[in-house]
C-alpha cells in the first residue's frame, strides 16, 4: 500500500452513477475511506468528523441524511467531490466533472481543482469545455481518436490543432 500521493482517486460521469441505490450523501461520501476502512472495519466517529468537513467545504452542510437519488445534479457533483477529498489521491482523475452542472457549481469545484494542484497533486480531466480547459488546465492532452498535441495549453489548443482534431473526429468511420 503506497502514501496518499501513490493513490488514485476517480470521478466518473454523472451518467454513470445509478442516483436509485438508497444510500444516504453521508454514507456515499465515507465511501471515498474504503482504502483507509477496508471492508470489515467499522467508520469511527472521525470518520464522520471528515466527511462532514468534505461536505461542508463543497456547500453540502446539512445534506448528511439525504438520499443520493433526491440532490440534484450540481448537489450529486459536490457530493462526490467530497468523496474523492476524503480518497486523499496524489492522482485525480475526472471525467467530464462540470457536464450537466450549473455554472456556480463548476466554479466552486473548480476552485477544489486549482487547490489539489496548489498541493501538488495531478488532476486530469476530461473535458470538452475549452474555454474552461484555458482558464484552468496549464497543460494540455488535444485528443481526436488519437492524441493531436500535447503540451502548455496555449500551444495546443491552437487554430491548426483544433482544425485538424476536427478533421480527424469528422472523418472517422466506426466501420474501420
Amino acid at each position: 500500500d503506497g502514501g496518499p500521493r501513490e493513490r488514485i482517486a476517480y470521478l466518473p460521469q454523472l451518467a454513470e452513477i445509478d442516483r436509485s441505490f438508497p444510500i444516504s450523501v453521508l454514507d456515499a461520501v465515507t465511501l471515498g475511506l474504503w482504502r483507509e476502512v477496508g471492508l470489515f472495519r467499522a467508520i469511527t466517529g472521525d470518520h464522520v468528523k471528515r466527511a462532514r468537513a468534505a461536505l461542508a467545504s463543497v456547500g453540502l452542510d446539512g445534506f448528511e441524511t439525504k438520499q443520493v437519488g433526491a440532490l440534484s445534479a450540481g448537489q450529486l457533483q459536490r457530493a462526490l467531490f467530497a468523496r474523492l477529498m476524503l480518497q486523499d489521491a496524489g492522482l485525480i482523475l475526472l471525467d467530464e466533472p462540470f457536464a450537466a452542472v450549473d455554472e456556480r457549481t463548476s466554479a466552486d469545484l473548480m476552485a477544489l481543482v486549482a487547490a489539489w494542484h496548489a498541493e501538488g497533486r495531478t488532476v486530469i480531466a476530461v473535458l470538452h469545455d475549452l474555454d474552461r480547459v484555458r482558464e484552468s488546465f496549464p497543460q494540455t492532452l488535444l485528443m481526436a481518436r488519437e492524441p493531436v498535441a500535447w503540451g502548455p495549453t496555449d500551444d495546443v489548443l491552437t487554430p491548426e490543432n483544433l482544425r485538424r482534431a476536427r478533421y480527424i473526429s469528422d472523418s472517422w468511420s466506426d466501420a474501420a
